[in-house]
This record gives C-alpha cells, structure tokens and sequence, in this order.
C-alpha cells in the first residue's frame, strides 16, 4: 500500500494498523493525530520531547506507515492545515502568559476559542457522514458516562424535539446490557467520552460491534477506545489551563450534530414536534427494551 497522501486517510490508516502497533509507535501516533498543528510547526525533536518518545520513534513511525521518513510525512499535516494553522499559532501563543489573576480570565477565553476553532477543521468532511448515519438509523440510543454524560443528556434533549426514536442509554443499577442487547442492525449509537476513558463506554463500544448497529463516536481523539470501534468519529478538544478538562467543545460539538441533523430531517408538523417532546418528557432513563 502506497503512503496516504492527505490527514483523512493518514488518520483512517492509522486507526486501522494501530491495535497491532508497538506501545512507542501507539503513543507517538496517538500525539501526532491529536495535535496536527503541532506536526506542522515544530521540529521532530521538538514533538518527540513532547510525546514522550525518542525522534527515532518518529522516523520509524514514518516509515511504518509507508512513508521514506520524517521529511515525508510532515507535508500531509501541513497541507492540511494550511488554513487553520495560522489562526491556531497565534491563539497558542496567548496562552503561554504567566497565568496571574490579571491574565487568568483573557487566557481561558483564548483557551476556549482555541478549542471550538479546531471544530470546523477536525470535522469539516466527518460532519456530514455523521449526520447521514444518524439520519438513516431506525432508532438512536446516546451513551456518555461521569462527566461526558452533560453532553449525551443534550444531544438527546435536542434531537428528540423533532425524533421521537431517540433514547439515552444509562448503567443505572448495572442495566446497560440490559438496554442494548435490543439494538438492531438498522440501529445507531452515539458514544460520547474522553480521557480517562470510562469503563463503561469502552466496554459498550466493543459490545456494540457484534450486534451489527452502526456507530458515531464523539471523542478527543481519532484513537480513543470508542473510535477504533466506530463508523464515524468527531472530535473536539478539552485542552484547559486549569486543573480539570474543558467541555466547553464538547456541548458546542453536540449542538452543531443537532442543528445539522435539524437542516437534515427539514420542516416537521406540529404533531411530530409534540411526539418528539413527549419522549423526551418521559424523562433520562426510559429503558431502551422494548421500544
């Protein structure tokens, strides 16, 4: 197989071989993935430090993934982050001030506009394929645990004011497999999670893949456990300078899937919109069983 010549292919390559892939080459391609701007930018020594790994890994890496080396590889992220990465250098930079109170309020806005910026170039081409595998799925069923749960809560809350098949999975007293041994092939599954990972949205993802439904992963990396499992993956970033993860992208993510899935399904009558109010009325946990 010849070297993949843009990030999109690169990305599905890697998600591909990266079971298989030494625990060095996993995490520097996991850093690579997650931080294109970067690769773009810095020198190879510079991102080595940065993920923990030797610059060798780096060459190596390379070419692993068919590439003659380094000099390679770098081209892809550039090219496809021509754009984005001026606007994201500048924005970085803000936020290596030292952190006083008089900073701390303009360098968490900076922080924050950074990481809703990386939505439109980390989603641009998946947008799409995301809403087309919801909009063609006979159910929904949305899973986000411990703090990812905010997130699947709206996604719900919002689709279901015009889809009344849409429901939220829940582990409330140890029933998630419960709910989802229900779920069919025409079926879809949104899971929802970032680092650390919860227990239960990895083991959900490898349960998901033997029952046939299709599945729509939001996550902070294109490697995170749910998205080597999924048919389609969004990202989004919760980089923060304090001292807990930013979901502020996340909700915005989960609001951008929703208005686009909205455009998608076009002008509903009054008695879908009242159909869509009274399931989510039914309240969180609603069983997935038997609907």
């Amino acid at each position: 197989m010849s070297a993949p010549l843009t990030l999109d292919e690169l990305t599905r390559h890697i998600q591909t071989r990266y079971p298989d892939l030494s625990p060095q080459f996993q995490t520097a391609a996991r850093y690579l993935l997650d931080h294109p701007t970067q690769v773009s930018t810095l020198s190879a020594r510079k991102l080595a430090a940065l993920a923990g790994v030797q610059p060798a890994t780096l060459v190596r890496l390379a070419q692993h993934l068919g590439y003659a080396g380094w000099d390679a590889l770098k081209p892809v992220f550039t090219q496809a982050l021509l754009t984005a990465g001026a606007y994201t250098a500048r924005a970085q930079s803000l936020l290596h001030r030292p952190d006083t109170g008089q900073t701390a309020w303009q360098s968490t806005l900076h922080q924050q506009t950074l990481n809703l910026h990386a939505l439109a170039s980390a989603n641009e081409t998946a947008m799409a394929q995301a809403v087309s595998l919801l909009a063609d799925a006979g159910r929904i069923v949305i899973a986000g645990f411990r703090s990812s749960y905010p997130a699947a809560f709206s996604l719900r809350y919002l689709c279901s004011l015009f889809r009344p098949d849409v429901h939220l999975l829940h582990n409330t007293g140890g029933t998630l497999g419960l709910d989802t041994r229900h779920l069919r092939p025409a079926d879809a599954a949104v899971l929802i999670g970032y680092a650390p990972y919860s227990r239960e949205i990895i083991e959900l993802a490898e349960s998901l893949r033997p029952q046939g439904c299709r599945v729509l992963a939001l996550s902070d990396s294109h490697l995170a456990p749910m998205a080597l499992h999924a048919d389609c993956v969004l990202t989004f970033s919760t980089q923060s300078n304090a001292c807990f993860p930013s979901t502020v992208a996340i909700q915005a993510l989960v609001e951008m899937l929703a208005r686009q899935l909205r455009l998608l399904h076009g002008e509903h009558t009054q008695a879908e919109r009242h159909a869509g109010r009274q399931a989510f009325a039914c309240g969180p946990h609603d069983p997935v069983e038997g609907i």
